[in-house]
């Protein structure tokens, strides 16, 4: 396991943190930023990229898939 795929899972470990906070407190901005930095963090520790990469991949899928989370606008 190289540093990056470390700070991967660290990243997946936070963010599942922040997530269930925001669940817990009821702020769905902590929840998505959450959501958001657990598959940031599971990109660079499967992949093993660094982070600006991990960053510009997560970054390029948001602008692909807008509303992926929407599935009544397919």
């Amino acid at each position: 396991m190289n540093r990056d795929q470390l700070q991967g899972s660290w990243k997946t470990f936070t963010g599942t943190l922040l997530q269930r906070w925001g669940a817990l407190a009821g702020d769905p901005t902590a929840f998505d930023n959450g959501m958001r930095d657990r598959l940031d963090g599971r990109i660079q520790e499967q992949r093993g990229a660094a982070k600006r990469n991990s960053d510009r991949q997560l970054a390029a899928f948001m602008r692909r898939n807008r509303y992926w989370w929407d599935l009544s606008r397919h």
